[in-house]
């Protein structure tokens, strides 16, 4: 995948929820619906009712190749939420809040940057990659996953949440990396889930990295 071949020359959609304690094996990613970038809120293959939680989203932005404010919203179309912005953003953010006790949080490679990807502030759980991304599926990738901007040790990883959520995950090593292999030459969905430590009260933190990787490509 060229255009997002190394964390500096990609671009990401990103956008952090939470949601209640029963929905904590769900996940927030984003695809292409009817030719337009939406949110999707579900698990595996299950497209679960977003337009519902719009309202509770609380933050929006986007930011151009440089860093720079594009303005951005989430706007229900029929079934679905998809983005819209006044021109195209290299970098989307915003956060869903509906309970305490477990937090959704996507980001999504969409094209080229000028800037070196650096951890998002609303992004408390977020999945970087730690090296190129391949263009065509079956290859390795390395991944970082980030726990308030540090290293998350024992993160649990699946290399594709959309197809195969119910697989026995990957955990990353003490600096909070991993290896897997890059499953679909098509939509690529990876999630990382991690508990933050214990406290008075204990928060599941589940976050996803998605990118598409081009049909034909040698």
């Amino acid at each position: 995948m060229q255009r997002a071949a190394t964390l500096v020359g990609s671009a990401v959609l990103a956008i952090a929820a939470s949601a209640s304690t029963g929905a904590g094996a769900h996940g927030i990613w984003f695809a292409q619906r009817a030719t337009q970038l939406s949110l999707i809120y579900g698990v595996g293959a299950d497209d679960l009712d977003v337009v519902k939680r719009l309202p509770k989203v609380r933050s929006i932005a986007g930011y151009d190749a440089q860093g720079r404010a594009v303005p951005t919203q989430l706007r229900a179309a029929g079934p679905i939420v998809v983005v819209d912005s006044e021109s195209p953003p290299a970098v989307v953010s915003a956060v869903l809040e509906v309970s305490e006790t477990s937090y959704k949080y996507a980001v999504h490679l969409a094209g080229p940057l000028e800037t070196v990807i650096k951890p998002l502030p609303d992004q408390i759980l977020q999945i970087v990659p730690a090296g190129p991304v391949p263009n065509t599926s079956g290859r390795p990738l390395k991944l970082k996953v980030m726990f308030q901007g540090k290293p998350a040790a024992g993160a649990q990883v699946l290399s594709d949440y959309v197809n195969e959520a119910a697989a026995t995950p990957l955990k990353t090593a003490a600096d909070g990396t991993v290896t897997i292999k890059v499953r679909n030459q098509g939509l690529n969905v990876i999630s990382a889930t991690y508990e933050s430590p214990a406290g008075a009260q204990k928060t599941a933190h589940r976050a996803t990295l998605s990118f598409v990787l081009p049909h034909g490509t040698d």
